[in-house]
């Protein structure tokens, strides 16, 4: 699904009624009716009240729309138009004068003394500003999201909440608590920094021209569950342990042998036959008696990786987890580095020694694929002034050096030289130790499977984060550990191949 801009969005928008022979009242029409099922749908208690904070533009238009919905339905409603500004736009000013035929209370706000006391209504629904935001929030408008935001209520904002900019860093808006946005994903609603305005986000059909969307231009994707489900390999009916990959997990050292016993586990519940993990001495029996399923190889050192050497031939290979930054550790990994065939997978202390010794970048393959999380990132890319910073600052560095980035957190991004993936999957249960060393294996593992690169990478974070999806009931996010994602696996691949 592409993620396109405000101006795109605008695009689409006109080309939807163009092609469609329909008015601009219309869809209108169809995207509040779309909101009004999805609010009675969570709300069906006709005795919520709704307070509809509407501006004079056309998300204003919306709000004015879905409060003549819910009224005709029953449900208490009061409309406060935000007067920032005398000018109404034509499908705005049609709905105000139906709402107000239709005996719907609404009141006009010109100055702070008139807007009503937020915090007697079940639910506020917020449509003062909509997409075309392109100035900071002033004035009457600026007063009234302040009341909101310090009310405490429940707010839902259509579209996008008000104030926020899709395509530049947002510091005032509406602290919404959902927000449902028609049909398009916005950047904006995804970014770490943009969550305290956005709540979670739901994405709903308002009936836009496909082929519209189809000719605009984007590399920015949200990944749906349809487009993985397609990359999901059959398996063969004669295939056994040799055909279906060999991952090696390098990795570990005093204390941190854990690390790879998840990794490896999780690269085989992922789906290759054979799994080796290469670990120092002390890691040997840990993961034999841990993990039985996989073979190791010891290294020479006894607390730590001190020469990477071996004579298997893996498909893939994950390395850093657990792996500490020795000296001899960082020499062992510029070696095989300089010698190495294979896709990789980089993790941890390998990502951290990359950082610190920026030339042997140089060295990766073409498409190796390296999963930081944001402090890791920021040794490796510096430091960034806002999402949009980091996000540019990122792609820059895999165009640079043709790699794939994947950047871990809420909505996690894959980066590679031409496009960026935004991952839909995944819950705050993720947040958790040992949770990027099981995605270091899950992705190693579909590497090891025959998985490009890039596909590898988007199948293994969108399984990973359907892991915690499907268990929000049956275990406490704060009591989700890293071994859980392992066991839910085999969940994930029977969802992704149900609807096939």
């Amino acid at each position: 699904m592409k993620i396109l801009t405000s101006q795109q969005i605008r695009y689409v928008d006109a080309e939807t009624i163009k092609r469609e022979a329909i008015s601009s009242l219309e869809l209108m029409k169809r995207a509040s009716t779309a909101f009004y099922n999805w609010f009675i749908e969570k709300y069906s208690n006709k005795s919520t009240s709704v307070l509809i904070f509407s501006g004079v533009g056309n998300n204003g238009g919306d709000g004015l729309f879905i409060a003549r919905l819910l009224h005709k339905s029953g449900y208490s409603v009061k409309v406060c138009i935000v007067e920032y500004k005398n000018q109404y736009s034509e499908d705005c000013a049609h709905n105000f004068r139906r709402a107000k035929a239709e005996n719907i209370s609404i009141i006009k706000i010109y100055n702070e003394d008139q807007i009503p006391d937020i915090c007697k209504y079940d639910v506020v629904i917020d449509g003062i500003f909509g997409t075309g935001l392109s100035r900071d929030v002033t004035g009457i408008a600026e007063s009234v999201i302040g009341k909101i935001n310090e009310s405490g209520a429940k707010v839902i904002s259509i579209d996008v909440p008000s104030g926020l900019f899709l395509e530049r860093k947002t510091t005032f808006a509406v602290k919404a608590t959902e927000t449902v946005t028609f049909q398009i994903p916005k950047l904006a609603l995804f970014l770490p920094e943009n969550n305290l305005f956005t709540g979670n986000v739901t994405i709903i059909d308002i009936g836009l021209n496909e082929q519209a969307i189809s000719e605009s231009d984007s590399n920015i994707y949200f990944t749906e569950k349809s487009e993985i489900s397609k990359l999901i390999k059959p398996l063969n009916l004669f295939a056994h342990k040799g055909t279906v990959g060999h991952a090696l997990i390098v990795g570990g050292s005093l204390g941190k042998c854990g690390s790879v016993c998840l990794a490896s586990r999780a690269a085989l519940k992922t789906g290759c036959g054979l799994v080796t993990a290469y670990m120092p001495k002390c890691g040997v029996q840990v993961i034999q008696i841990n993990f039985p399923e996989a073979m190791a190889i010891e290294d020479r050192g006894e607390r730590y990786i001190s020469n990477i050497d071996f004579e298997i031939k893996p498909d893939a290979i994950g390395i850093g987890v657990g792996m500490g930054q020795n000296e001899e550790t960082k020499k062992a990994l510029h070696d095989f580095l300089i010698n190495n065939k294979v896709p990789l997978v980089i993790d941890a202390d390998g990502i951290n020694i990359l950082s610190s010794n920026h030339n042997w970048i140089e060295l990766l393959k073409p498409d190796t694929i390296l999963t930081p999380h944001p402090g890791e990132l920021s040794r490796l890319v510096g430091g960034w002034s806002d999402d949009y910073d980091k996000i540019q600052k990122t792609r820059l560095f895999a165009q640079k050096y043709n790699l794939i980035i994947v950047v871990k957190g809420a909505y996690t991004l894959i980066i590679d030289s031409e496009n960026i993936y935004m991952n839909s999957t995944g819950t705050p249960a993720l947040a958790t130790a040992g949770s990027g060393d099981v995605l270091t294996g899950i992705i190693t593992s579909l590497l090891a499977q025959g998985y490009n690169p890039i596909d590898s990478a988007k199948v293994g974070v969108y399984i990973h984060g359907m892991t915690a999806d499907f268990t929000t009931k049956s275990i406490n996010p704060r009591s989700f550990v890293a071994s859980d994602i392992i066991e839910n696996i085999g969940n994930a691949y029977n969802n992704l191949e149900k609807i096939r």
